[in-house]
């Protein structure tokens, strides 16, 4: 009799586009116990001493070339045609403004505070403060257009004391400038007049030069400041973080070695995240500068209202890499899957999307590679890494093309990180070139934040890709300030399980916030995605909280929370009540950073009131598991 053996499917390999790896191995050695140390095994290269050395090169072999494009804003509040500013034009203006800086004897007791949103005329600003040597700080619009107490632009402006501080335009900032700003501090507006002397945009940068913008240029160097950039801040108000020439120069070197696609042609970039962060302000901007490329400013953002422009943007311009956060990925997958005219424009000549920020569900990510398999028969391959602002912010960056969740890879080249066990996790610390001497006019927050070996502490937790396998790299295991003991003495490892949760929800969670410090039991504020909206079925002007009440919602959250319970082992792990949050993160309180990712401590501390009534069982509509 003859038998017949089964044999198993040959699994399909992904193909991907094309994309270069450049950090792949890494060097571990053993420390005191407990504590190890990890570096590339690739050395860091020579990089320039100055940013503005580059703004210089490539407006001598590049002039025409558009260094920064934004869309022209129309009366009705609309955008109209793309506004291009060259490298040329932006060096000649950046030494103008650098005149009129030097002109005003600003420095860094007086820097520059900027008020506005991405715009061609923020970025002058910034280029004329780095060629005067001369400190400048974008400050997050939201502490001026959507505060009411104005109680962090008070503590941002008080902290740097500014010389002169630049509005974007008098009707949204007016109300924070005559609230915040000195009567003695000259105001710069870029359209508009307030009650007070101001002067114009124009008038600034139409400063006539002397030789003065080259002796300041000369005299700036790798020590120099070059911006601050203040924290989120979450229970505490925001620190300023001291910025250098040789932090921004140096991370930028990094990059390229771990990411060579931003070396092979100029990149062009299509981007809304915001330039008081790092990730815009600091990466992203930088990569164009440096390698001298184009960047698109995209007036969209990630929000049901926003992304329709950023949709626009992105059938008109095709990028060569992608930077976003994992809503805005989210808002792109699901746009892709209807709009023909998105994908073959933004797929035609991209070579990598990167996110950042929080953690990309799997359903997004499957959804995204459906599309690209379909329209160009490849995935793109989805960098990402670990960073911070305190760290330029490039610090790790994923080694191969089989990217998952939560994957992070290895340092950047002339990165050291001291990987140290606390409380059962392992903390990531940081020392290098691009780190931060510290914290403008803290020196105790700034000795609190580097260990006995000038190390900084992260707060990050962190474990390996494959224990068997150093050079996959590292993946994140959340925040360890996040952690928490309940009742009984046992962690609730925040991070892991968060992502846990979102995943078991998708696509119907945008991000959950773990509760009951020092309690029983743990519980989940969850915030959900706007998908809701059509699983509850209800007409389109039904509020958030009607929908969430609603019999089809809470039969999908139910089913949810039964399916983490069955798979629970532990109180530590067992989500045992949750409700539905119908009031969104607040970015003015601190709840939600401005690149979209949570604050789990701002909420907590905010919402303490809701967090008491989901344990003492007085909050209607909580759910429980079954």
């Amino acid at each position: 009799m003859t038998t017949m053996t089964e044999t198993k499917p040959t699994p399909v390999v992904p193909r991907y586009r094309p994309l270069a790896f450049g950090i792949t191995r890494g060097v571990l050695t053993e420390g005191a116990p407990g504590v190890r140390y990890l570096k590339a095994e690739t050395p860091l290269a020579p990089y320039v001493d100055r940013m503005t050395d580059r703004l210089k090169h490539w407006a001598t072999v590049a002039p025409d070339r558009t260094f920064i494009a934004r869309r022209e804003r129309l009366p009705d509040g609309s955008t109209g045609n793309w506004i291009r500013l060259t490298y040329a034009e932006a060096l000649h203006k950046a030494r103008s403004i650098a005149q009129a800086v030097l002109d005003r004897g600003l420095s860094a007791e007086r820097p520059v505070a900027i008020l506005s949103e991405n715009s061609i005329e923020h970025a002058l600003i910034a280029l004329g403060c780095l060629y005067a040597g001369v400190p400048y700080c974008p400050v997050s619009p939201p502490y001026s257009i959507v505060s009411q107490d104005f109680e962090k632009l008070r503590h941002v402006l008080g902290t740097l004391t500014p010389g002169l501080v630049f509005a974007a335009d008098a009707k949204r900032f007016g109300r924070a400038i005559d609230a915040v700003v000195p009567a003695d501090v000259e105001v710069v507006l870029g359209e508009g007049t307030l009650d007070r002397p101001t002067t114009s945009f124009d008038a600034l940068a139409s400063t006539p030069e002397t030789p003065a913008v080259d002796a300041a240029l000369a005299a700036t160097g790798p020590d120099t400041i070059t911006k601050f950039l203040f924290t989120s801040g979450s229970t505490k108000l925001p620190k300023a973080v001291i910025n250098t020439q040789r932090m921004w120069c140096a991370n930028q070197q990094q990059m390229r070695q771990s990411m060579p696609v931003l070396g092979e042609e100029p990149p062009v970039l299509v981007d809304w995240l915001p330039w008081n962060h790092t990730f815009g302000g600091n990466h992203n901007v930088g990569i164009v500068l440096d390698n001298g490329g184009t960047l698109y400013i995209d007036d969209g953002k990630p929000t049901p209202s926003g992304m329709a422009e950023t949709l626009r943007n992105l059938r008109e311009i095709a990028p060569t890499v992608y930077f976003n956060v994992p809503t805005g990925f989210e808002a792109i997958a699901n746009a892709m899957e209807t709009d023909p005219v998105l994908r073959k424009n933004l797929l035609s000549r991209v070579k990598m999307f990167f996110y950042a920020g929080a953690a990309l569900s799997q359903p997004v990510w499957d959804s995204l590679h459906r599309s690209q398999e379909a329209e160009v028969g490849e995935r793109i391959v989805m960098g990402t890494g670990l960073g911070m602002t305190e760290s330029g912010p490039f610090a790790l960056y994923v080694t191969g093309p089989e990217v998952t969740s939560g994957d992070l890879g290895l340092p950047a080249a002339g990165i050291e990180i001291k990987l140290v066990d606390i409380d059962g996790k392992t903390e990531v610390r940081y020392r290098g070139p691009n780190i931060t001497p510290g914290y403008w006019r803290a020196p105790e927050a700034t000795a609190e934040a580097f260990d006995e070996e000038g190390y900084f502490l992260t707060g990050d937790a962190v474990k390996w890709i494959d224990d068997n396998d150093i050079h996959k790299g590292l993946r994140f295991d959340g925040r360890i300030a996040e952690d928490f003991k309940l009742a009984t003495g046992t962690f609730v490892s925040v991070g892991p399980m968060r992502a846990k949760i979102t995943l078991a929800g998708a696509p119907y969670i945008q991000d959950v916030v773990l509760t009951g410090i020092n309690l029983k039991e743990v519980g989940a504020l969850i915030f959900p995605t706007q998908a809701v909206r059509k699983l509850a079925g209800l007409p389109a002007d039904a509020s958030l909280r009607e929908v969430l009440d609603s019999a089809p919602v809470r039969a999908q959250f139910q089913e949810v929370l039964d399916s983490l319970a069955a798979t629970s082992t532990g109180s530590a792990n067992r989500i045992a009540r949750a409700y539905l949050i119908d009031e969104p993160p607040s970015i003015d309180k601190g709840e939600v950073t401005d690149k979209g990712s949570i604050n789990q401590r701002s909420v907590l501390k905010h919402r303490a009131a809701l967090v008491d009534a989901l344990h003492a069982d007085t909050l209607p509509n909580t759910l429980k598991p079954r």
